[in-house]
């Protein structure tokens, strides 16, 4: 049976193009990557980030080291939150 991750939370940056994945492991560590997909390419979204191996103890914690490392993510997640 083929290990996979569960998606916890996506943001999309502003472009619809990018996006940042917060999931969690079968073993319990949570992790993030950065995502791109060019409309030109069928193949759909692919890492570019290269973050996905980071492991981490929390969902918020995951959710910070993105944060600190996706520059687009923080405003993206201020805009998206009601005032």
């Amino acid at each position: 049976m083929a290990h996979i991750n569960k998606v916890m939370l996506s943001i999309n940056g502003h472009d619809d193009a990018t996006c940042v994945d917060i999931f969690v492991r079968p073993d319990g560590t949570f992790g993030f990557e950065e995502y791109r997909r060019d409309v030109e390419d069928a193949r759909g979204w692919f890492p570019v980030g290269h973050y996905s191996a980071q492991k981490f103890p929390t969902e918020p914690a995951a959710l910070e080291a993105a944060k600190s490392k996706v520059i687009w993510l923080t405003e993206m997640i201020k805009s998206s939150s009601p005032d």
